[in-house]
């Protein structure tokens, strides 16, 4: 990792403020994209400056909602990849292990929430949402 400064929330708010005047930056009680244009910023932590980006990240592609499960973990993983691009940009530390970790918490949600609850096979979400189980055609 290369070592670069961390940038105080404000002197980093400031630069996101001018270089996307489209968005609005808010500080709030979590980190938050809530579309169409509105950033929440959680309060300082020891990874803010990455937390921050990754929300900026879902505002610059225009992320939404999602209609299956597993649009969400792309949606995350997309996140966190054109964080790593914004990381760069302003010059500050990619944790990869963080990102990983974030992206874990989809994952288990995702694979807690497919298991059949009857068989615990793992089962396929059709285009209303609805899960259904091959063994247990339920």
């Amino acid at each position: 990792m290369a070592a670069t400064s961390t940038p105080s929330v404000n002197s980093l708010l400031d630069k996101l403020s001018l270089d996307y005047p489209n968005l609005i930056f808010r500080h709030g009680k979590k980190f938050l994209f809530r579309p169409p244009k509105t950033i929440f910023i959680g309060p300082p932590c020891p990874n803010h400056a990455l937390l921050t980006l990754h929300e900026l990240a879902h505002g610059l592609l225009q992320h939404k909602n999602y209609n299956l499960d597993i649009q969400r973990l792309k949606i995350e993983s997309s996140t966190w990849q054109k964080t790593q691009e914004l990381c760069k940009k302003y010059n500050i530390d990619w944790d990869e292990d963080f990102a990983q970790d974030h992206l874990d918490t989809y994952r288990d949600w995702l694979h807690k929430k497919s298991l059949c609850p009857t068989c615990q096979l793992t089962r396929y979400q059709d285009k209303t949402g609805t899960y259904h189980c091959p063994a247990c055609q339920s």
